[in-house]
Formats: C-alpha cells, structure tokens, sequence
C-alpha cells in the first residue's frame, strides 16, 4: 500500500531539510574564505596608499599587490577545513593542494606574465606613432605576486580561518 503525503507533511518536511542545509550560516570554510578574500582586497586600498601614497579604489576589484587574496582565500579554505575536519579527511588534502597550486601560480606564471606585459609595454611605447601597433591598448602588467605578498596573503588566511573557527 502507497503512502500518501499530506501539503501539512511536505511543509514541515521541507521547513526541516532548509533548516538543517543552510549554507551561509553553518559553512565555516567557505565564509572563511569568503572574508579573507574581501579583507585582503580591502587591504590592498592601504598598501597601495603605503607605496604609492595615493588612494585607487580600483585596488578593490584588481588583482596583484598586497597582500595576495588569491592566496588568502585559499588558505584560509584549506586551514578552515583543517580545524573543522582534522588534517587526515580527503577535503583538507584536496583544500591544501588547490592552495599550493594556486599560491604557485600567483608567485610564478602569473607574477612573470606581469613582468613580460610591462617590457611589451615599454616597446610599444618606443615605436613611433606612425606603427600600426602604437596605438594599441597596454597590456595588464598587475597579474601575479611576488614570494612576499603570496605569504602575506597565506598568513591572514590562516589568521581569518582561526578567528573564523573560534567565533562560530
């Protein structure tokens, strides 16, 4: 014999699923990761003020500078599911070498495409106006990090994930 569900029953069957299932407020790692993206990309309003001794607010949404929030985010993902799950669990290894490939990539590839955009820049600049190339649009040259702003970034993830952890 069938059983057969009441509008009543499917209510509070679903009140129950939506209310144990909630994502924002119980998933530590990924509001960990959330917030030190955003700190970090907050953070480098100052530090470019520091450097440069101006105020962009375009520092908010660029990537490159300090501190690296690539690096933050997943850092703080990987050190969040740590002290959640324990180092042993399959999510913290799969966290913790997505942060080395991505903390790798920020430091190495992207960093030296950085490099390779502002020497293309320079030549462009040199031609003379009459080159068909002249006029083209630069090239992005704020792409990677160097070692200093990925460790930067890699400490205030961790930071973010332990304060994260023992607020909640």
């Amino acid at each position: 014999m069938e059983e057969v569900m009441t509008v009543g029953d499917a209510s509070a069957r679903f009140r129950s699923i939506s209310s144990t299932s909630s994502i924002i407020p119980s998933n530590v790692p990924l509001l960990s990761a959330f917030f030190a993206f955003a700190l970090a990309q907050f953070l480098k309003l100052f530090t470019t003020w520091y450097k440069e001794k101006r105020w962009d607010s375009r520092r908010l949404v660029a990537s490159g500078g300090m501190p690296s929030s690539h690096s933050a985010t997943v850092t703080a993902l990987a050190a969040a599911i740590g002290l959640q799950e324990g180092l042993g669990g399959s999510a913290f290894a799969i966290a913790l070498v997505l942060a080395c490939v991505v903390m790798y990539d920020a430091s190495g590839v992207r960093l030296h495409a950085g490099r390779q955009a502002e020497l293309l820049n320079q030549i462009v600049c040199e031609l003379p106006p009459e080159h068909p190339v002249s006029s083209v649009r630069p090239l992005r040259d704020s792409l990677g990090h160097t070692p200093l702003q990925v460790l930067a970034g890699s400490i205030l993830g961790c930071i973010v994930a332990f304060l994260m952890r023992t607020s909640s």
